[in-house]
């Protein structure tokens, strides 16, 4: 349904989705149309007379044309249909029909030939995301009761099934409103479907080069060359239209020629060559393409549509696509030994798993790994990250047993808020350390599919913070903390011992600790230049022994005398006895080195990283701790605000976007009801154009007021003397009044407003804004020069937890502020974070509210006041991770 004239009107564009199976294959969801009479006539004649009596209670052989059309004619509201496809035939149906304004009767068939993949399961899904947001509040269905397989459909979603049997037929009930269960539940299988087609690109058993070349200079060359030599434990095949064979190997035509299934199929030919080996793969049932061909949207234009083409062919024929301009995968799992890669050597295994999106930064990834003597279990490289993606790879890392912590090189993020999601899971087991140099537009690569952000990069680095996740700055940086944290026990604690045998070099670890945060325990422990390795064990010991240190930093510098090898004995050997980190810096030398590794008598490999200087050592030490503090501590419930009621809020934004759909910003009274709608409260402010107004309202409201300007001047300058306040009398508001109107004029046209004076508190500034790219933002700071002249804001990414709001409100430096600073009574810090809570969870659900600031916020003893407000709501791009299991 690709051509835009073919499509009825009113067709919901939105509610097309590419999934991914329980198998790992992918499946097109779209809603139906008419021009779909002849698909489901061939669906129906394909299906087992079982199948039919199941969905029909009746041995319906054939649907007669008046069926066929009733069923492909739907009006997207009260009559929906789902199907999806595999290479354009429909392999599943799904559609419910509103039989009251808040329920449906709900059905689905599903292909003989592909049952047991969980399509009923992603069809009940995301039927029930359109029908919450039409109205619909239930879903009811009538199935036989041999039908197990579609009982458990609906009773395995989350949601509470009530059945009753009469008449021979099963007839269920629940409600389709999202719940924790449900949520668990899509996310869970979610995570399978995702691991599961990881895994086929990285245990294959059958491998195909498409492009392998005689020419030994040739990516396919090189790529099938790295295949055979790492001695992959799977069948290779090498396809060639021009040669009998290469390196050994018959050569194939085509894929669809091999005998063999073929589950990788490595695409190493000219760019305008690809589409038709993508459709010669399709033919043979290939699982997964990785292609390493360039010249797709990185070239430009033409290759921008080639790669979107290359991506709609894959996804239609049910692939997955590593690529295009990839550097390739490796797998150092000793079942498969697979170096599909450029790559010329296998990396040495380890417990590392690698990701990079591009080839140039893939070679050096692999290379800086190399020379520390790393070993790696998994590396991928996405290019130009058209489908596969990081996160597809965290999901595998989250169940592989043969990795112990993730390093990601992004250049850029495609759907943020599933990144921050899965890595949350993953940092909760295992450390995940990423590289990015910025979240900028500036900063994409071209060729990567991503939207524009407008978000400040304090806010980037906050949704990492939130999710666990350690940042580094530089691939020299990231194998730092890789180095301590796969080969050392994570830290208890902030507490280091530093045992060396160096003054100046025991001062500069120190001072290092000090500068990240670190306790340094007892101050540095200095030995003699030439202490010997003995000396440096009993030392070692000390400090290992110590019940108030966490960690042991060693810093040795090499003398005329002491031999480094007693020195770095001693270190492996006393690291070997406990379960404290220790770090080494051995001035000049980096990474995993031999004289510093050893077995238990248990078995256990114990490896002491060294560090060139111990800033470095330092600086990983600290992210470590800090990664060990977060994995450590009660990570909170989600926030549920009582008294929201989504339904008002949601017809006014309607009513307003439909008015202008452009959108546009609201009125006082449209700010009210809609923070009403989510429990919160705007104080009472009257409008008044003239003194005489401005009398009447005070003395409605009571003195003592406040009287501010509300012109855009003022809106965007708070700084500029546009309120008055603690006005107690007629006198002093019309003094008031005219002074404003007066000193104002000459800049902008003024209207203003009354209000009643708040309680003496902090001003605060609560606001969330709508990212293109990464949804929500909420922000929180102090009102006045913290925010304005300072940039003192914390921001977080919805949804938060209880403790993300708390964190919130404490990352500001001008948060003492709030607590009671200088004899202050402390605010009431349970209202503030329940305001900053209905703000994340309004900002979570309406994505048309592009800004909302709350300006003032007085936090005081006795609670909060919201004194004023603005919201603008905009037509807002469709987000990426939106509650139903999507490939974007």
């Amino acid at each position: 349904m690709s051509e835009a004239s073919a499509l009825p009107a009113g067709y919901p564009v939105l509610w097309e989705a590419d999934v991914v199976l329980r198998d790992g294959s992918v499946a097109h969801l779209r809603p139906i149309t008419p021009s779909d009479v002849d698909a489901v006539h061939r669906f129906h004649a394909g299906q087992s007379a079982e199948s039919i009596y199941m969905r029909f209670f009746a041995p319906l052989r054939q649907l007669s044309d008046r069926d066929v059309t009733r069923f492909t004619n739907v009006d997207y509201h009260d009559r929906v249909a789902l199907v999806a496809t595999v290479r354009g035939e429909i392999i599943g149906i799904g559609r419910y029909d509103r039989i009251t304004p808040k329920s449906a009767e709900v059905a689905f068939n599903i292909s003989d030939s592909y049952q047991g993949r969980g399509i009923g399961s992603v069809l009940l899904e995301h039927l029930a995301v359109i029908a919450w947001e039409s109205g619909i509040e239930e879903f009811t269905a009538e199935v036989l009761p041999q039908n197990r397989k579609m009982i458990s459909v609906f009773s395995d979603a989350g949601y509470e099934v009530s059945r009753r049997f009469e008449d021979g037929v099963v007839s269920l009930t629940f409600q389709i409103k999202p719940t924790e269960r449900s949520e668990a539940v899509r996310l869970s299988r979610e995570h399978r479907a995702e691991s599961v087609s990881m895994h086929s690109v990285l245990f294959p058993d059958s491998i195909a080069v498409v492009g392998a070349s005689r020419r030994p200079e040739s990516i396919g060359h090189h790529i099938l060359s790295n295949i055979l030599a790492a001695d992959f434990n799977g069948a290779v095949h090498a396809v060639n239209r021009e040669a009998m064979e290469v390196l050994g190997l018959p050569a194939h035509a085509r894929v669809s020629e091999i005998p063999d299934d073929v589950d990788l199929a490595v695409v190493a030919v000219p760019a305008e060559e690809v589409l038709d080996v993508v459709a010669d793969c399709a033919e043979a049932g290939v699982r997964t393409l990785l292609v390493v061909s360039a010249g797709f949207a990185e070239s430009g234009p033409d290759g921008e549509e080639l790669q979107s083409r290359l991506l709609t062919a894959a996804r239609e024929s049910g692939m997955r696509v590593l690529g295009p301009n990839s550097f390739g995968v490796i797998n150092n799992d000793p079942a498969v030994r697979l170096n599909a890669s450029l790559a010329p050597e296998l990396p040495p295994p380890g417990r590392l798993g690698l990701f990079a999106q591009s080839g140039a930064l893939g070679i050096a990834v692999l290379a800086s790994a190399a020379r520390r003597g790393l070993g790696i279990s998994v590396f991928a490289s996405a290019g130009n990250r058209v489908d596969v993606s990081g996160n597809d790879f965290m999901q595998y890392w989250i169940d592989d047993d043969s990795t112990d912590a993730v390093g990601l090189y992004l250049e850029s993020m495609g759907n943020p808020r599933k990144f921050s999601r899965i890595a949350r899971r993953l940092a909760s087991t295992k450390p995940v350390i990423v590289v990015k140099s910025g979240v900028s537009s500036y900063g994409v690569p071209p060729g990567h599919r991503a939207r524009q952000t407008r978000i400040r990069p304090e806010a980037f680095d906050a949704m990492l913070r939130q999710a666990g996740v350690i940042r580094v700055e530089n691939v020299h940086q990231m194998f730092d903390v890789a180095q301590l944290v796969v080969h050392q026990p994570l830290p208890q604690g902030n507490r280091v011992a530093i045992v060396g045998n160096s003054d100046a070099l025991g001062a500069l670890s120190a001072e290092a600790c000090v500068s990240w945060g670190l306790l340094v325990a007892h101050g540095p422990v200095s030995l003699p230049s030439d202490a010997s390795g003995e000396k440096f064990a009993q030392a070692l010991a000390d400090a290992f022994a110590d019940p108030e240190v966490d960690s042991v930093l060693t810093c040795f510098i090499p003398p005329l005398v002491t031999l480094d090898e007693d020195v770095a004995t001693a270190v492996r050997d006393a690291a070997m006895k406990h379960e404290k980190p220790c770090l080494a810096t051995f001035l000049g030398m980096r990474g995993v080195l031999e004289r510093l590794s050893g077995t238990t008598d248990e078995g256990r490999t114990t490896v002491v990283p060294a560090y060139a200087m111990p800033e470095d050592a330092v600086r990983a030490l600290a992210a470590a701790t800090r990664y060990a503090e977060w994995r450590a501590r009660d990570r909170g419930i989600p926030v549920r605000p009582v008294r929201i009621d989504r339904e008002p809020a949601e017809a006014l934004v309607e009513r307003v976007l439909e008015e202008s759909p452009e959108g546009r910003r609201l009125t006082l009274q449209e700010v009210t009801e809609l923070l009403a709608a989510y429990g919160i409260e705007v104080w009472g402010s009257v409008p008044a154009r003239t003194v005489d107004e401005a009398v009447t309202a005070a003395e409605a409201i009571g003195y003592p007021v406040v009287i501010k300007s509300v012109a855009p001047l003022m809106r965007h300058s708070p700084g500029l003397s546009g309120i008055r306040v603690d006005l107690r009398s007629e006198a002093q508001l019309r003094e008031a009044f005219e002074g404003l109107n007066e000193r104002l004029a000459p800049m902008s046209a003024n209207t203003f407003v009354i209000q009643r004076m708040a309680t003496p508190g902090v001003s605060c500034v609560v606001r969330s804004d709508e990212d293109p790219l990464f949804g929500p933002v909420v922000s929180f700071s102090i009102a006045g020069p913290p925010t304005e002249l300072l940039g003192d804001i914390g921001h977080r990414i919805p949804p938060l937890t209880d403790v993300d709001v708390s964190d919130l409100i404490s990352s500001v430096k001008a948060s003492p502020m709030l607590h009671g600073h200088r004899g202050a009574a402390p605010v009431h810090r349970a209202a503030l974070a329940d305001l900053i809570a209905r703000v994340s969870v309004l900002a979570d659900n309406l994505p048309e509210v592009g800004s909302l600031v709350l300006n003032p916020v007085n936090a005081h003893v006795g609670g909060v006041d919201v004194l004023g407000a603005e919201v603008t709501l905009s037509p807002t791009p469709r987000r990426k991770d939106q509650g139903r299991r999507s490939l974007t």
